[in-house]
């Protein structure tokens, strides 16, 4: 796969999958109301895709080693794939009661991040069980802080 777009994917699909974890679980420990994750998802899969393809293409332009059509295949593909992975997320929340769709969720994208790092693992001929535990790692960590947070804003208002 050519470095652009793995740069996309990796960067996409990672940051898709945990920003939208982080507030999935934040949005229900905070508010409980299912229309209120689903709005946060979508907009998480439009503005923070657009957002991050910005950010990959800035930082590609940085690096001074890239052509221009090697920047802009890093751009959309982090687009493109921070909002598949993100949208993924709203198939639980349109099937479940909103406590199950949490918990498909988290299991929905540990289980991805989990196969994302074997692959790029194997590409990169490094163990994989070290990329997956770090990652996962982070991962619940985003995933108890946004949990807490929730609860604790939710707290503030009643």
């Amino acid at each position: 796969m050519k470095h652009s777009i793995t740069t996309g994917f990796s960067f996409g699909s990672t940051s898709g999958i945990i920003t939208t974890l982080g507030l999935i679980v934040g949005l229900h420990s905070g508010t409980g109301l299912k229309f209120a994750v689903i709005g946060g998802v979508v907009t998480i899969a439009i503005a923070d895709a657009f957002s991050d393809a910005l950010g990959i293409h800035i930082s590609e332009e940085a690096e001074r080693k890239h052509s221009t059509r090697e920047i802009w295949e890093a751009t959309v593909s982090t687009f493109v794939f921070k909002f598949l992975f993100t949208s993924t997320f709203i198939i639980p929340l349109l099937l479940f009661r909103l406590s199950t769709a949490i918990i498909v969720s988290v299991v929905w994208g540990l289980s991805l991040l989990s196969i994302i790092n074997y692959l790029m693992a194997r590409g990169q001929k490094i163990t994989p069980w070290k990329a997956i535990a770090e990652h996962l790692g982070i991962a619940s960590v985003v995933i108890a802080l946004t949990h807490y947070t929730g609860d604790w804003i939710s707290t503030l208002f009643k």
